[in-house]
Parts: C-alpha cells; sequence; structure tokens
C-alpha cells in the first residue's frame, strides 16, 4: 500500500498524550494516528448509514404500506354506520 506523508499540527498535550498512549500499545504515533483516522472515518460511515435508516423512517414510518388500506377500511366503517349497518363481527 503506498502511503502519503503529511504535516498535522498538534499541540503539546495532545503529541505527549498520543506517544504515551502508542507506546503503551506498542505502536508508533504514525500508527497511532493511522488507527485513529481509520476508526473516524469507520464511525463517520456508519453516522451517514444511520442518518439514512432515519430519513427513511421518516419518509416511511412502520405501517405506512398500510395507511390507504385503513383509510378504505374507515371509510367503509362509516358508510356502513351510517346506513344503520351492525359493524360487529358475527
Amino acid at each position: 500500500m503506498t502511503r502519503k506523508q503529511i504535516i498535522v499540527q498538534l499541540d503539546d498535550d495532545l503529541v505527549r498524550r498520543l506517544d504515551e498512549s502508542a507506546a503503551a500499545d506498542g505502536v508508533s504515533r504514525s500508527e497511532a494516528i493511522r488507527r485513529a483516522a481509520r476508526e473516524y472515518l469507520e464511525h463517520e460511515r456508519e453516522r451517514e448509514a444511520d442518518r439514512r435508516y432515519e430519513q427513511s423512517y421518516r419518509e416511511h414510518p412502520p405501517g405506512w404500506e398500510w395507511e390507504d388500506e385503513y383509510s378504505r377500511m374507515a371509510a367503509e366503517d362509516k358508510r356502513m354506520s351510517s346506513e344503520g349497518e351492525d359493524l360487529a363481527p358475527r
């Protein structure tokens, strides 16, 4: 895999904490940053999937496919009750 060197500015405290954590895990600073970048991108991918799922739910809430059937049944019940028919099941 080809790698590209980039320059990132971090404050001293963040670099110190990053170095301590990387040393505790037995990896280089660069590897720790690569892992963090992968985790960040995975998190963003999951957030996008959640956003699409929520949008789909708003557009098609549970039961939406039954709305026409419920409307038809309600209209039929209203018609039958206005005509004096018994709505109770037999």
